[in-house]
C-alpha cells in the first residue's frame, strides 16, 4: 500500500498491522572505491550540495574510502569492494543505482546518463546474480525514475518505505520500488525544491530510530507524521546540521552508527548524547574529500541482505 498523506500514514499505523519480521540491518555491505575522484556536471545540475568551483585531491578521496571499509569491516560486517571507473564519477555512491532484498537485486533507474551508464556494470551485475544467485529486478529498462535507497529511506524490520519526491525519482518509480521492496507500506511525500535524495534529509537507524530535519519537507506535518512512527527515538536535525551530512548515515549492524566525521561535528552536544543513550556506538569517518561530491557516508555504502 502506498499512502500520500500525513492522515493516511497515521491511520495505517494504528491500524497494528505493520509485523517486525525482516532483517533490520545488513549481512554484508558493498562499496565502490572512486577512481581519480572527480566531480560530476551533471550532478550538479540539481544537487544543491555541490560546488564545481572547489578544487579536489584524488588520493585524499581514495584514502578516506578506504579507512571507512576497513573501519567497518571492523565492526564484523563483510565488505565487497568493486572499482571505480573514470568515466562514472558518481559510482563511489553505489546504493542509488543498486539495491538488495534478500534473494533479490535491483538496478535503479537514474536520471543523468552517467548514471544510466554505470547502472549496466556488468561486473556488480555478475557478482549479484552469478555468484550470489540473487534474482535481478532492472528497473532500468523501464519508463520511470527511482534512484533506489537514494530517494526511499527505509524501515527495513517492518518493510516500511518513505519515499521522499523530487527529479530523481517519479510516481512510476516509487510504485516499482514499493514493488521491488517487497514494502508492506509505502509514504510518498514531497520534499522542498532544493533537495534531491531523500536520505540527505533522514535515516533509520536499525529499524529503531529515527534521524529527520523537518525543515526539508514542503508540508511539515510530514516529519511529524513518521515521527509517530519511531515514538521516544527521535532525533531532529536543524537545517545546519542536515547540510553538514548529519541525516546522512546508516546503522550497519544492530548496535554500530557510521556517520561522517564533519556530520558529527556539526550535531548538537546533546543531540550527540541523544544518538548514544538509544546504546548506539557512533563511528565517526572523515570523508570531507569526498563529500564535495554532493554526497557522504550513507550514500557509499550498499548494503546486502
Amino acid at each position: 500500500m502506498i499512502v500520500t498523506t500525513p492522515d493516511e500514514f497515521r491511520s495505517q499505523l494504528e491500524g497494528n498491522w505493520l509485523t517486525a519480521d525482516s532483517a533490520a540491518v545488513p549481512r554484508a555491505v558493498f562499496l565502490v572505491e572512486p577512481a581519480d575522484f572527480s566531480l560530476s556536471r551533471q550532478a550538479a545540475l540539481d544537487n544543491a550540495y555541490m560546488d564545481l568551483t572547489v578544487g579536489v585531491n584524488p588520493r585524499l578521496a581514495i584514502e578516506q574510502h578506504r579507512d571507512l571499509t576497513d573501519r567497518i569491516a571492523a565492526c564484523g560486517v563483510p565488505v565487497i569492494r568493486f572499482p571505480g571507473r573514470r568515466e562514472n564519477p558518481d559510482d563511489l555512491f553505489p546504493n542509488n543505482v543498486f539495491g538488495t532484498i534478500p534473494g533479490r537485486f535491483l538496478v535503479g533507474a537514474m536520471l543523468h546518463p552517467e548514471r544510466r551508464q554505470e547502472a549496466q556494470r556488468a561486473d556488480i551485475r555478475a557478482f549479484f546474480t552469478d555468484l550470489m544467485r540473487y534474482r535481478e529486478v532492472d528497473l532500468s529498462t523501464r519508463d520511470l525514475v527511482a534512484e533506489l535507497t537514494g530517494v526511499m529511506v527505509m524501515d527495513r524490520s517492518r518493510r516500511l518505505g518513505f519515499c521522499g519526491m523530487t527529479g530523481r525519482v517519479d510516481v512510476a518509480g516509487c510504485a516499482a520500488m514499493h514493488e521491488a521492496f517487497e514494502l508492506a507500506l509505502t509514504f510518498r511525500f514531497e520534499l522542498k525544491p532544493d533537495e534531491y535524495h531523500t536520505n540527505v534529509v533522514m535515516a533509520v537507524l536499525a529499524s529503531r530510530a529515527l534521524v529527520i530535519c523537518p525543515d526539508a519537507f514542503v508540508d511539515p506535518e510530514v516529519p511529524a507524521a513518521i515521527a509517530d512512527a519511531f515514538p521516544g527515538h527521535v532525533l531532529e536535525l536543524s537545517r545546519e546540521e542536515k547540510d553538514a551530512f548529519a541525516g546522512n548515515c546508516l546503522a550497519v549492524t544492530f548496535d554500530d552508527v557510521f556517520i561522517s566525521a564533519a556530520a558529527w561535528r556539526a550535531l548538537a552536544p546533546e543531540k550527540k548524547r541523544l544518538l548514544e543513550s538509544w546504546d548506539f556506538n557512533v563511528h565517526a569517518v572523515e570523508l570531507d574529500e569526498i563529500e564535495k561530491a554532493g554526497g557522504s557516508l550513507r550514500c557509499c555504502i550498499g548494503e546486502i541482505f
